[in-house]
């Protein structure tokens, strides 16, 4: 018999859903067992009676076997973080796609958005939040090029399963103000592929830069004409990436 395929697990970030991951899935669906998740309050699931980033990554690893190899996509990055921290034996390796260890600015981080601009992004959220996660997909694809047909996929996708919780998208902010996993990094020993769009400016090149260099066993790709999501503008180089990464 065969020998069964690795699972590569993945999860998105904030206020997206499982399906964001469909062009990369298909394309990574010959060599991996895929588990496409969605994050509580996400694509349908009932938020939990606590969110914060250690319940979600505790959520998280319940859904995974043994020695996965997992990919976190922005917040979702930092999700799988914290499940690697707290959980080893479930995850083997790490894939961080546009991600970062903190993702609002400070005096000792300057790889982040600023706390007011973050302040006035739940203000937005709360007064209308449709309109506010269509204005997060343009930040998404800003300065790409071809960013017109880049942000329709981007609003396709998005439809395809029911809009997140207010409650999770207003969790998901806290969590994205309050966390930093920088003293943490050193103790994440699984090999870790720190992926990142220099177009980015939601997550800064630098911050993938910084990351990759913290973590005890990380490599570093970037993509030149990508920002925050190049699993989809550059679907097809992601994917090599992944698979030469993850059958090492």
């Amino acid at each position: 018999m065969p020998s069964p395929k690795p699972v590569l697990a993945m999860v998105h970030g904030w206020g997206m859903h499982a399906r964001m991951f469909d062009a990369l899935a298909d394309l990574l669906s010959a060599d991996f067992d895929m588990l496409v998740l969605n994050l509580p309050g996400h694509g349908g699931r009932d938020a939990l009676s606590h969110n914060t980033l250690q319940s979600w990554a505790d959520d998280l690893a319940q859904q995974l076997p043994d020695n996965a190899t997992l990919l976190g996509w922005s917040l979702g990055g930092q999700v799988a973080i914290r499940a690697a921290l707290d959980h080893p034996h479930k995850i083997a390796r790490l894939v961080l796609l546009a991600s970062t260890p903190k993702f609002v600015a400070a005096e000792d981080w300057a790889h982040g958005m600023s706390t007011i601009d973050l302040e006035d992004f739940a203000v937005a959220l709360m007064a209308d939040p449709q309109a506010t996660l269509l204005r997060f997909l343009s930040l998404q694809t800003r300065g790409v090029p071809e960013q017109k047909i880049l942000l329709q996929q981007l609003r396709h996708n998005l439809q395809g399963l029911p809009q997140a919780h207010d409650a999770a998208l207003l969790s998901g902010l806290a969590i994205l103000r309050d966390t930093d996993l920088r003293a943490e990094l050193p103790r994440i020993h699984q090999p870790t592929l720190v992926l990142h769009g220099m177009l980015d400016t939601l997550t800064p090149p630098a911050a993938g830069t910084w990351l990759a260099e913290a973590l005890p066993a990380a490599q570093r790709i970037e993509f030149a004409r990508a920002a925050h999501a190049p699993h989809l503008s550059h679907a097809k180089d992601v994917a090599a990436a992944i698979g030469r990464f993850a059958h090492v």
